[in-house]
């Protein structure tokens, strides 16, 4: 399966983020497109499309966009989930360094079919950088008349703002990022009522991820059977999906949804030299990890979900056999207890007994009926916390003890037996950056 380059056709131009090279490849002729149609039919061509939402769940946008009540007298947002934060994703921040306009585009198309007049771009505060280029290019959307007051003189005004969080995991749970945008400790809110119904300031809100809305002025401009002429036919279109760890090239690779990553290895040199797949995720940490059995796994929704996974952010985080598969979920429940924002007990309290129990699983400590434990906190976690960061930490344990029992029984009779020092570190050092 080819890849698809279309929100990264440019990525390699020398000064791929100013407005000039935007215009160049087609920028804000979506924006001028959508502003002559209904809102309405703005809507229905983007629940046509199929387009799925890219940050983690799948629910499908224009979906998600129907729900806000139209004529209802309360003001409506948009709110731009940039927080990208779970480990091994980085494929948002890519795309705002690179091509911001994109961004600015599909937020301003998806605000006027919500009838909102304020959007905002939640951005991890982390990423200064990626601030600071996506505010130079708000700046010059507004100056040439794509934000503001009467955009390209349709009568439709928007202001759009970049807002910087203070840098926390749990704010990319859409209701936590909600709170935290209002200036209020970034944590979940108890659903019904849901965003679309009492979001931001109590008013109907959109949360849409980046590449969600990055995707919707292609759709626009090019149409529905163009879009749906890529990927399968319950999770249509083109995707990034973002290898990192123990691969020849690492990096941003987009193609339909459902290619496999026995393809995309092809195309990123495969595993290192000399070695082989032992483990990867699909989708980030949180997502249960396969192994080289699933190399041939659709890499869309349904297909992942039917290998007991999910394809959450695209994160193809991959393990060589050099890897302690052990010290790899220890090190991502370690991320998990540390940014537990501690508003419900299974997570507060679950994540941090799973890092006690790693602890002593990796030193040698560890007895037999330490695995049933990880098992039993994973199962009070899954399913029971109030937000979807229980699950995440407990999905790469359950399924590493799945696949690699044997390997958590070795710890158990004299600790890890793989060298702490070895290019383990590679790929398992950065998860919680």
């Amino acid at each position: 399966m080819p890849l698809t380059p279309v929100m990264s056709r440019y990525w390699d131009h020398p000064r791929s983020w100013t407005l000039d090279t935007y215009r160049a490849n087609d920028g804000y002729r979506a924006l001028q497109k959508a502003l002559g149609m209904e809102p309405d039919d703005v809507i229905e061509t983007v629940k046509s499309s199929g387009l799925r939402g890219r940050g983690g769940a799948g629910f499908k946008t224009g979906v998600k966009w129907s729900f806000i009540p139209q004529d209802d007298g309360k003001p409506h947002y948009l709110v731009v989930n940039a927080d990208e934060s779970e480990p091994g994703t980085c494929k948002d921040i890519p795309l705002i360094m690179a091509t911001p306009h994109l961004l600015i585009e599909g937020t301003a198309i998806a605000a006027y079919a919500i009838g909102a007049r304020c959007a905002f771009i939640y951005v991890r505060g982390e990423v200064v950088p990626a601030i600071r280029r996506l505010r130079v290019a708000v700046a010059e959307a507004y100056k040439a008349g794509y934000l503001g007051e009467n955009i390209n003189g349709s009568g439709y005004d928007l202001e759009l703002v970049v807002h910087a969080g203070a840098g926390a995991y749990i704010c990319g749970e859409e209701t936590a990022l909600l709170d935290s945008l209002e200036g209020r400790r970034g944590q979940p809110r108890l659903r019904p009522p849901f965003p679309a119904e009492a979001g931001l300031y109590g008013s109907p809100t959109v949360v849409n991820n980046v590449e969600s809305l990055a995707s919707v002025p292609p759709i626009i401009l090019n149409g529905v059977d163009w879009f749906r002429s890529s990927g399968s036919e319950d999770s249509p279109g083109f995707t990034l999906y973002s290898l990192s760890g123990h691969v020849t090239t690492p990096g941003q690779y987009e193609a339909p949804l459902g290619i496999t990553l026995r393809e995309l290895l092809q195309y990123a040199g495969g595993i290192r030299e000399g070695h082989e797949l032992k483990f990867w995720t699909p989708g980030g940490s949180s997502t249960p990890l396969l192994t080289a059995e699933h190399l041939d796994v659709p890499l869309d929704y349904e297909g992942v979900a039917g290998v007991g996974s999910m394809l959450g952010t695209k994160a193809l985080q991959i393990f060589d056999e050099t890897t302690c598969v052990v010290r790899a979920v220890r090190r991502w429940i370690e991320f998990y207890a540390h940014e537990s924002c501690g508003k419900c007990t299974p997570c507060r309290e679950g994540t941090y007994w799973l890092t006690q129990v790693y602890a002593q699983l990796e030193s040698g400590m560890g007895t037999p009926e330490d695995l049933d434990r990880l098992i039993g906190i994973a199962e009070t976690l899954n399913g029971k916390s109030f937000c979807a960061l229980g699950d995440g930490a407990a999905s790469p344990i359950i399924s590493s003890i799945k696949f690699f029992r044997d390997e958590y029984v070795e710890h158990l009779n004299g600790g890890c037996p793989f060298d702490p020092h070895a290019s383990t570190l590679m790929a398992t050092e950065g998860v919680g950056a």
